[in-house]
């Protein structure tokens, strides 16, 4: 399995609001994390690494949410062609 970072998936940093989201979504949904020992001018220590799979799940694009139909209006029962005995109680 590919385990990348944050930086790795998006190719730019993450920050960290976005790091805390993403780590908290992974520790709900009990997935298992590994880490990487950093060193460069900006940042020194160990980031958290993710199964592809899951950045894959987790950035996915939302699906496009559809309209509704419509509500149609009041029907009026008065004019129904419906006899009593075709009513189903």
């Amino acid at each position: 399995m590919e385990y990348l970072s944050l930086y790795d998936y998006l190719g730019k940093p993450a920050g960290g609001k976005l790091g805390q989201q993403v780590a908290g979504a992974a520790y709900k949904a009990n997935i298992k994390l590994e880490t990487r020992d950093v060193e460069n001018p900006k940042y020194t220590g160990k980031i958290l690494l993710y199964p592809k799979d899951f950045l894959e799940f987790y950035f996915r694009e939302p699906d496009t949410i559809k309209e509704a139909d419509p509500i149609p209006g009041e029907i009026d029962w008065s004019n129904s062609e419906l006899e009593d005995d075709d009513l189903p109680f």
